[in-house]
């Protein structure tokens, strides 16, 4: 970093660690020791799709190597989604660190948006921990019905697994993520 870029105050962009995805393991035991949120077993990654014939067998070899399920949402982001049961966060993660090295590795870094991992509580209330792949980040993100957001819920679940992961700072870059699977119904 220059000494330009010191003064206006610009920082260097986190480079992506997918590792950091297994604290979410941790961050679901936090979450179901502190509060009423358990795992829902759903998990996905989103990314922009592309056109070829590299990418696509990219996709089919992650199907024929996972379970996961292929959906596209209403803002043209292709979402693989893996189920398992709630008590397997460890493998629902390690599906999740698979299908973003998988893309990585095979050049479609730049297409990753996020991966996140559902919660809910006894009410049917759902939030999920979102991974921003280009700011190798977390953040929490909770909606309410009409796309709306339950903001004190992000910020109390923000403050419970703030020693489990890395958290993403800048409150403006906590997109609401719509639709996602495992949110949407």
């Amino acid at each position: 970093m220059g000494l330009l870029d010191v003064l206006l105050g610009r920082s260097k962009p986190v480079k992506p660690d997918l590792d950091q995805l297994f604290g979410l393991a941790s961050a679901a035991l936090t979450l179901e020791a502190a509060s009423e949120l358990r795992p829902t077993g759903r998990g996905a990654v989103c990314f922009a799709a592309v056109e070829g014939g590299a990418f696509a067998e990219v996709q089919q070899d992650l199907h024929e190597l996972l379970t996961i399920e292929s959906s596209r949402d209403d803002y043209g982001y292709t979402w693989l989604e893996s189920r398992r049961r709630p008590d397997e966060m460890t493998d629902l993660v390690t599906d999740l660190h698979a299908v973003n090295s998988a893309l990585e590795s095979s050049g479609f870094g730049p297409q990753l948006l996020c991966s996140l991992v559902a919660f809910q509580d006894p009410q049917g209330h759902r939030i999920a921990l979102v991974y921003l792949y280009k700011r190798g980040s977390f953040y929490p993100f909770a909606p309410l019905p009409g796309e709306k957001r339950d903001h004190a819920l992000e910020l109390q679940v923000r403050a419970l697994v703030a020693d489990d992961l890395r958290l993403e700072q800048d409150l403006a870059r906590w997109f609401p993520v719509w639709g996602a699977p495992g949110l949407a119904d």
